[in-house]
């Protein structure tokens, strides 16, 4: 009995390398939507770390995290880290910015797991409308993590995150200025 659970065994973590071996490293997680606004006005919630992070799903999933923030403000070489309980540990540095078009994010994943993906917000303007589109991507080096891209699927576990941020920011950036009251 015991040898048959044991061979059992040998059989499933054979089949879960070869299975790990066989998945392509690359993945790719994105989503869009158009929000009723001109570039600009969205184009600035994405450029600055500070105002990204005030519709930041995983800061709302996890608002104990600390950020911290070095750099510019906005723009090429701003860079935010955090650290908390359920975002675990990292750091987002902003390596492209062209106005009102696409920014481009390296993203360091240090806790739970080590790895680097690429992030882009890419905006298009159609009839005074703008589409933002939200991607991440990259590669599960190693045997570790292409085992783990098996159980924890990025789509899954970004995807309708992505979502959330997108439907958060077009309510911002749609949002009425508030005029400054009156001395």
């Amino acid at each position: 009995m015991l040898k048959k659970i044991l061979l059992g065994l040998a059989v499933l973590v054979i089949g879960i390398i070869v299975a790990a071996f066989l998945k392509s490293p690359d993945f790719r997680v994105e989503r869009s939507i158009t929000i009723a606004a001109p570039p600009e006005a969205v184009f600035v919630w994405f450029n600055s770390h500070k105002k990204f992070n005030e519709f930041n799903p995983w800061l709302k999933m996890d608002p104990e995290a600390k950020v911290e923030y070095a750099g510019p403000e906005t723009g090429v070489g701003s860079i935010s880290t955090w650290h908390g309980k359920l975002t675990g540990k990292g750091k987002a540095t902003i390596t492209e910015s062209k106005p009102n078009e696409l920014i481009r994010l390296r993203m360091d994943w240090l806790e739970p797991m080590e790895g680097v993906s690429t992030v882009d917000y890419l905006f298009k303007t159609e009839g005074g409308k703008t589409t933002v589109t939200w991607a991440m991507y990259g590669k599960n080096e190693g045997l570790l993590a292409k085992v783990m891209s098996l159980i924890m699927d990025c789509e899954s576990m970004c995807g309708p995150e992505f979502e959330k941020g997108l439907a958060e920011v077009a309510k911002l950036a749609t949002a009425p200025a508030v005029a400054p009251s009156a001395p």
